[in-house]
């Protein structure tokens, strides 16, 4: 052991010194002033305000942005005469659904109502009560 080797047991403890950076970051406490504190001073990225207005739910296959299919009740589809093919294209010839997104949407076909034609339907998803409905009028579901 040499003189220059020694070290006190317990150092003096130092004072902290506030605004220069250290654990407590940026503004180390001390807040912001000037051009950050002026109106119109918008810095964040306007998608990620987008993105804090889309609802959040929580959980396993949960997508903020799915789609929803568009639904159509069985009892509308006796607008269409016997043997006619119902899919999305059809739906929107006679205006049942619209376009979302300039692009046809995904039908799904719910079982209010009552049917009476006989129709084939084809690329629609479709409930149980209203394949159920569809069958016993004779009609036919070909599935997705």
């Amino acid at each position: 052991m040499e003189l220059h080797t020694l070290k006190r047991e317990h150092p003096n403890k130092k004072a902290r010194l506030v605004g220069r950076g250290g654990t407590r970051g940026k503004t180390s406490g001390r807040g912001g002033k000037g051009q950050t504190a002026r109106a119109g001073n918008k810095r964040r990225p306007e998608m990620r305000d987008i993105i804090k207005k889309i609802p959040k739910l929580r959980g396993y296959r949960f997508h903020s942005a799915s789609i929803k299919a568009t639904p159509v009740n069985v009892g509308a589809l006796n607008i269409f005469k016997a043997g006619e093919v119902v899919n999305p294209k059809s739906l929107f010839e006679k205006n049942l659904i619209r376009n979302v997104g300039g692009k046809l949407p995904v039908v799904k076909i719910l079982g209010t109502g009552e049917i009476t034609v006989k129709v084939s339907i084809e690329n629609c998803i479709i409930s149980k009560a209203a394949k159920e409905k569809v069958e016993k009028a004779g009609g036919s579901v070909v599935s997705k």
